[in-house]
């Protein structure tokens, strides 16, 4: 396995949820590439066991998890899973949440997408403190920097940034909470884009003039998980190439 320093200590545990494809997948990667031990949560059995086979392939250590981010049962049976098999998680990504194009009923939307990053919070917390213990919650562009539709996926992401920013001012004793704002990344829920006209029009007007891989995503989130970001609390950090300054 590559070892990449980023002030982690060899062996901490990390739960990263939806890490069965992109930027989750991604995430869990590499934060077995920097020494930490993964707990890859995601509805998808096959899609987690893929990456976790990827990770042992390199060397990492890790565990796969089948779970639903919006069930309490299967949340609380995911933590004791993780720490059953690798020890109590030092750090938190939240990165599970449903795609822009569902169809989702607004209520019902914001339970699932906000509603759950809350759930797998409060549950990790309450399974004890550890020093150094750290969140990053993924949010987007959407909802904090532009307007998109469907209506309850912009005002879930700027929810995300709103609930981070309440553990940065009040759990700070017990985390640190940041948020990254991915702009358009090239994952299968973005498959084909840039061939359709829109997907030009939108990579015409990003400065890069790409999309973000999800490595480049996962690395901002690994920064800010890491020791190295110890004074960084409740920050959103845009990673979007440059896009949200054309708007």
């Amino acid at each position: 396995m590559r070892q990449i320093a980023l002030g982690f200590s060899p062996g901490d545990v990390v739960i990263v949820t939806g890490a069965g494809s992109g930027i989750g997948r991604a995430t869990a990667r590499n934060a077995a590439a920097v020494g930490l031990a993964v707990a890859g949560w995601d509805l998808n059995p096959d899609g987690v066991a893929e990456t976790v086979r990827d990770i042992e392939h390199e060397g990492g250590r890790a565990v796969a998890v089948t779970a639903d981010v919006t069930d309490d049962a299967q949340v609380a049976a995911a933590l004791a899973t993780s720490a059953g098999r690798l020890g109590e998680a030092r750090y938190l990504v939240n990165n599970a949440g449903p795609a822009s194009a569902s169809e989702l009923e607004f209520d019902r939307a914001i339970t699932i997408a906000l509603g759950s990053m809350r759930r797998v919070t409060t549950g990790w917390l309450a399974r004890g403190r550890q020093d150094g213990a750290a969140l990053v919650n993924v949010s987007s562009v959407a909802g904090n920097l532009i307007g998109t539709a469907p209506d309850w996926y912009p005002a879930a992401k700027a929810g995300i940034m709103g609930y981070t920013r309440h553990l940065a001012a009040y759990r700070s004793d017990v985390l640190r909470a940041n948020a990254v704002a991915p702009g358009m990344t090239d994952t299968p829920r973005l498959a084909g884009f840039t061939a359709s006209e829109i997907g030009q029009r939108a990579l015409a007007r990003i400065p890069l003039h790409r999309l973000a891989t999800p490595d480049e995503i996962s690395w901002a989130i690994l920064f800010l998980l890491s020791p190295l970001a110890s004074y960084v609390n409740g920050v959103l950090l845009t990673v979007d190439g440059g896009w949200t300054v054309t708007q």
